[in-house]
């Protein structure tokens, strides 16, 4: 992790296609803009834990007697 202090106008460079801008600081409150090819996701934290969470539960079936069934098929063979 990298840990860095920028006033408001700083610029924080990742790779060769984005910037990071400190546009404004009022108290504990940050304004950034983030300028990056349409093809990068950027997601607020909060958001991106949802939807991992939301990934992890669909992909644990409701209910386990389907898996039953599917591993009876596959005997079957």
């Amino acid at each position: 992790m990298l840990a860095l202090t920028r006033k408001a106008g700083g610029r924080i460079v990742i790779g060769d296609n984005i910037v990071i801008t400190v546009v404004a600081i009022k108290g504990d409150s940050i304004r950034l803009t983030i300028d990056a090819p349409k093809e990068i996701k950027i997601y607020r934290g909060e958001i991106y834990d949802a939807i991992a969470a939301e990934n992890k539960e669909a992909a644990i079936p409701a209910d386990l007697s389907e898996l039953t069934v599917l591993k009876e098929l596959h005997i079957k063979k």
